[in-house]
């Protein structure tokens, strides 16, 4: 594990494990890099070098008073992956992870990125807009922003629950998911909470999606209650060229932690770093 500095003087942790091609893995709100944990130790154990961080305001990370868009956000990766002198990194990303992976790419170029993998993650834009009038309502937001204000303990009790699905019939989400999105939950300080709810509600990365140049994965579940499949997923699949797109059935928003999803997106992941 290591810490750097960002340009503006925040402190980000993050862990790297293994050797081999880079896998620099972006979490998504309100997690941290251990959100990553199983995925990393997958790609390690096959010859790659697992990356995981905890964004600003997020789990063992500074908690700055501001800095909560993705302009910030993207400029605090690349200053991670020029501290670790990243080359030909493959970076992957999960939900809010997405638009930070989609913001690096738009504000900073693909010369030191591989590959791009995007794991039910909010691109293209994921509020509802006159330009964007099949996404999700503003008051979704809003209440949500009421929830993390008004008591964000029970609140993300009652989160994690349509998060992995655990209310769908049959589903294989486990009490231990909801109970480790509650933990990393409660390490994001309340003000990135609710900053990243209008930065991830309201930011439209159909610019950035135009400048990926570079192999993409697109893997989305079909049942996702948080990031819709036909607000995101299928959208980003079509705006960037060439990219690959897998529809998990029946999947819900915590694909890389729910067991069955998990293994599933895992052999997916490596059969994609290695093509």
């Amino acid at each position: 594990m290591g810490r750097v500095r960002t340009r503006d003087g925040v402190e980000l942790f993050y862990n790297d494990w293994g050797s081999g091609p880079p896998v620099l893995f972006c979490h998504g709100w309100p997690l941290n890099g251990d959100a990553w944990q199983d995925q990393m130790k997958f790609v390690a154990d096959n010859g790659f070098r697992g990356i995981a961080h905890d964004r600003r305001g997020h789990g063992r990370s500074e908690q700055p008073w501001g800095g909560y868009d993705f302009d910030t956000f993207a400029d605090d990766l690349d200053d991670l992956i020029q501290a670790l002198d990243l080359q030909d990194v493959a970076l992957v990303a999960h939900s809010m992870g997405g638009g930070e992976l989609a913001r690096y790419i738009g504000r900073h170029g693909t010369a030191r990125v591989s590959k791009a993998v995007l794991l039910s993650a909010i691109p293209p834009m994921l509020g509802q807009t006159d330009r964007n009038p099949d996404g999700v309502p503003g008051q979704v937001f809003e209440d949500i922003k009421s929830g993390i204000l008004g008591e964000r303990s029970q609140f993300w009790k009652d989160t994690a629950t349509g998060f992995f699905g655990a209310n769908r019939p049959g589903s294989n989400a486990t009490r231990g998911n909801e109970d480790a999105f509650w933990y990393m939950a409660m390490q994001e300080s309340i003000e990135a909470g609710v900053r990243c709810v209008d930065a991830f509600a309201w930011t439209d990365f159909t610019e950035d999606l135009a400048k990926f140049d570079v192999p993409t994965l697109v893997v989305h579940g079909d049942d996702d209650q948080v990031v819709p499949y036909s607000v995101s997923g299928g959208k980003t699949a079509e705006l960037v060229r060439g990219a690959q797109l897998k529809v998990y059935e029946g999947g819900s928003h915590g694909i890389a932690l729910v067991p069955g999803d998990k293994e599933r997106f895992n052999e997916d992941l490596l059969e994609f770093l290695r093509s």
